[in-house]
Formats: C-alpha cells, sequence, structure tokens
C-alpha cells in the first residue's frame, strides 16, 4: 500500500512531522538516507516553544529524565532572566538533540511509521495526483521508487527534495570556523564551564551528559583550512588557543563536528506537491535553539493542515496558509539572529554596544522582549476576529473538568482541534456538533488565568477564536474557516 505521504529526511523535524500525521491518521513513510541514528547532533537544548509543542502530544515526560529544566536566556550571549517574566511558562530544556530525536523515532514506532534508513532520496516527478520519488539505497543501487500524495521535504540545508523542486534558497553562508563536539569531563575544561564571548568569538563549555562536556568554538570572519575535512582534537586546540589565549589541556573527543554561520530561507515553502520544512527551509544561525523551534513548529503547523487536505475535509486554502504563517516567522528569526551575530564581533568595536545592551535588559520591557523572543513565545498569527488572544498559544493553564484536573497541553494530545468552554456553555457545545471528530468540546471550570469564556483551538495550539460574554458570535465562521463545512445532523456517524 502506497504511503498518502513520505518526508524525507529523519531529524527532529522529519520524525515530528511524521508523528503529527500519523496521530491523524495519515499513511507515512520517512525515507533518511543516513543508516543509522545521529549520536553527534549539535544542539544541546530546545527552547521553551518547542517543550510546548511536545507538551501538547505528551512527549516531554519521556525526555525529563534525560535532562534538565534550564530556567535561562540570552541574547547574544547577554544573560536574560525569564525569571522576572509573570505568568506561567515553561523554561528552555537541556538534552541532546540526538535524545530528542530518539525520543521522536520511539513514538514514530509505537505509531507504526515506517522509517527506511538508508535511504536516499536521488529524483522526484509529480503530476496530478501524487509524487513519485526515487530512492537510493546506502548499497548505491536504486530501489522501488516510492509514490506517495505528498513528498514533504525534511532533508536539512542542504536538501535535495528542495534542488529537485526548484525551489531557491537565496542567502549567504558568512565566513566562520567552528568546531563543536562532546568530550571527557576533566578539571580544566570544567574551570571553563558557561559561554564566554571572546576578542575572535566564542567559546563554550556545557554539560552533556554525565561526566561529558559539550565544547564548542565559533571563530567569525575567518574560514576553516580545509571546512571538508573532519574536525579533529589537534584543529580544537589551537581554535580554543586562539580564542582563550591559552594552551588547554583537552582529552581525546567523543566526537566531532563543524558547525558555520549560514542564513538562507527557501523562496517558497511548496512546489504542487512538494512541501518544504525546517532547515530545508530556513537556515538560521544556532543561537538559543529559534533553528530547531521554528522546525518543530513548521512540523506541528503543517501536518494537522496536510491530513485535513488528504481526508477532503480542509476549507478552501487551508494548505496555502502554512506558508503564509510559517515563512515570515523564519525570516524573522533569521533576522534576529543575525542581530545577535552582529553584537559578537568584531569585540573590540561591539564592546561598548554589548555594556549598553547590558544595561537595558534590566529594564523589564526589554528583559520580557527578548526573552520572549528567544523563546519563539512572541509569535502571533495575524487572522481574525480582533480578540487578545486569538493568533496566540496558550501556556499550559490548570483547568479543572467534571472527570478531574488536565493541564490545558492535555486537551491537544489526540492533535485535533479544541473548543473549551469555560463555565456555562451548552449552547456553544451544540454549535460545534458538526464538527465532532474534527474538534474535542472540553468543558471546564472558569479560570483566572484565561482571560475568555471559551476558546477554539487548532491542533496546533493556536486560538482560533475567543470569546469574553459567553457569546457565540463568530464560533461557526471560526470553525470552517479553520475545519471546513459541517457534517449534517445524523450524519456524523459516518466520519
Amino acid at each position: 500500500m502506497s504511503p498518502a505521504v513520505a518526508v524525507a529526511g529523519a531529524g527532529p523535524v522529519g520524525l515530528m512531522l511524521a508523528c503529527e500525521l500519523s496521530v491523524a491518521g495519515v499513511e507515512v513513510v520517512v525515507l533518511e538516507r543516513s543508516p543509522e541514528p545521529r549520536r553527534d547532533a549539535l544542539g544541546m537544548a530546545i527552547n521553551a516553544t518547542v517543550v510546548e509543542l511536545l507538551h501538547q502530544r505528551g512527549l516531554m515526560d519521556g525526555l525529563r529524565p534525560h535532562g534538565l529544566s534550564w530556567p535561562a536566556a540570552h541574547f547574544a550571549h547577554i544573560p536574560l532572566d525569564p525569571a522576572r517574566l509573570t505568568g506561567r511558562r515553561e523554561n528552555n530544556f537541556i538534552v541532546p538533540q540526538a535524545r530528542l530525536e530518539r525520543r521522536l523515532e520511539e513514538r514514530a514506532a509505537e505509531l507504526g511509521i515506517e522509517v527506511r534508513r538508508g535511504t536516499e532520496v536521488v529524483g522526484l516527478s509529480q503530476d496530478g495526483t501524487g509524487v513519485t520519488v526515487r530512492v537510493r539505497t546506502s548499497g548505491g543501487a536504486e530501489d522501488e521508487p516510492v509514490r506517495a500524495a505528498y513528498l514533504i521535504g525534511c532533508d536539512g540545508a542542504d536538501s535535495t527534495v528542495r534542488s529537485l523542486a526548484g525551489i531557491g534558497f537565496p542567502g549567504e553562508d558568512l565566513p566562520f570556523h567552528g568546531i563543536t563536539g562532546d568530550l571527557p569531563a576533566t578539571d580544566a575544561l570544567s574551570a571553563w564551564f558557561g559561554a564566554h564571548q571572546l576578542d575572535r568569538g566564542m567559546f563554550t563549555v556545557a554539560p552533556s551528559a554525565p561526566g561529558v562536556l559539550r565544547v564548542s568554538t565559533g571563530e567569525f570572519g575567518v574560514e576553516p583550512a580545509d571546512a571538508a575535512a573532519p574536525a579533529g582534537v589537534a584543529e580544537l586546540r589551537d581554535a580554543a588557543r586562539r580564542l582563550t589565549g591559552r594552551d588547554l589541556d583537552l582529552p581525546e573527543p567523543h566526537w566531532l563536528a563543524r558547525w558555520g554561520h549560514r542564513t538562507r530561507q527557501a523562496e517558497r515553502y511548496r512546489d504542487g506537491r512538494v512541501l518544504l520544512a525546517g532547515d530545508a527551509a530556513h537556515v538560521i544561525f544556532p543561537l538559543g535553539g529559534q533553528a530547531l523551534s521554528t522546525g518543530v513548529e513548521d512540523a506541528v503547523n503543517l501536518a494537522w493542515k496536510l491530513a485535513a487536505a488528504l481526508r477532503g475535509d480542509a476549507p478552501a486554502g487551508l494548505l496555502d496558509t502554512y506558508e503564509a504563517e510559517r515563512h515570515p516567522v523564519a525570516a524573522r528569526a533569521r533576522r534576529t539572529t543575525l542581530a545577535q551575530s552582529a553584537l559578537m564581533h568584531p569585540m573590540d568595536r561591539i564592546a561598548p554596544l554589548r555594556e549598553l545592551f547590558a544595561e537595558l535588559v534590566e529594564l523589564p520591557q526589554v528583559n520580557e522582549f527578548l526573552v520572549d523572543m528567544a523563546a519563539a513565545r512572541d509569535v502571533r498569527y495575524a487572522f481574525g476576529p480582533d480578540h487578545p488572544l486569538v493568533g496566540d498559544r496558550l501556556p499550559d493553564v490548570p483547568l479543572t473538568t467534571a472527570s478531574g484536573g488536565i493541564g490545558l497541553a492535555g486537551t491537544l494530545h489526540a492533535a485535533r482541534g479544541v473548543l473549551l468552554v469555560l463555565g456555562d456553555g451548552g449552547a456553544l457545545a451544540e454549535e460545534a456538533a458538526g464538527w465532532a471528530g474534527r474538534v474535542d468540546v472540553v468543558r471546564a471550570a472558569p479560570s483566572a488565568e484565561i482571560d475568555a469564556t471559551a476558546l477554539l483551538l487548532r491542533p496546533d495550539g493556536r486560538v482560533a477564536w475567543a470569546a469574553g460574554d459567553g457569546g457565540a458570535a463568530g464560533l461557526r465562521d471560526a470553525l470552517a474557516a479553520w475545519f471546513g463545512d459541517p457534517v449534517p445532523a445524523g450524519a456524523q456517524g459516518r466520519l
């Protein structure tokens, strides 16, 4: 049986997308070039946005034993203080990206998703009903083509899918020499714990696992002697010496990899039945987890819309809102990370501005603005009706229902829409009856933390409609705008 969707890439974005589609009832296959899961993923943390998204799907509990909550943030390595913000919000979470990928692949296995490792996309052709994907195995031979209704490229910055679809990827690769890797913990390394912004660039040391430290060097304005060669410990020692001015006795690493300063974005996220997400759609300088959070939210945003299109109950233009909503978010993330890199070099000229920024972040409004921006919590989609909560995603507010307590995130585990009625709202539930199976109705006691009497949540957690007076004005319009036409009374059983 042919899958409805083929996903190229088994990184966190591709796996998250596959899991979201599967929960929505879509048959999906993941095509991954690497024969084995990565253990050398560069990411060391997930920011608050990713924590919220994983919590919405019940995935964070499986990660918590492997990491720790991290109530800190930064802008260009200038410390921020999330604890000064009011309201209920998640902290960043320290966990290697390889561990996140493993958790998502475990979830994919639980859902019965086929992940074909050692399978590389080498060609594609599309027509009015689907995409034929040519693939090659790790042995070098072409395998039987994969036929799917849609192909999603989540295959990284050098995306084959994007190239084959003829989608431009404008931007720039700035001169930068970066090395990162995991090394056995030593007293000498532990003495450099933290992020150090130095004259030539940055030197950071952070815990990666018990007895293991993640060491990263980054030098602005220079290129490695041979960017194609594997990074070695001698090169890492030389970079650390140039940055710190000291000879550090670095132990033999568990692994090393290069990282760079690329900033690019796809001209468009869709070509017919081929779509892009994650690094295939945008490359963002890796500061503060914005690259990963942007990609994971791409996956959560796209999956429910694509599933509705495949089921045939999507309203007109729903799939087009994926690019309309996500392209501007990635563009802004690229700009804000470029702004951070501009505050990091050259230090002999930028230091006074960094000192001024350090004073500014003491102002509560500036601290809050930058904390929310660094965590991608300031993303709010601009769609009506006009209510302060519409377009936003709410924190995990505790709710009291007839069957007991539940967090707001828990109402979204099934990846369907949710009509949350706070207090007496029988008429509201009746309004949503025609969307049963697409929208769950949850009744709870009024909450002092939610300034509304009722909310309509999209499957990605974004507020699509809100009422402050208990009325239902605009609810049916919002239901139809995001979830399609209602099923006539008496026909719900045929969904």
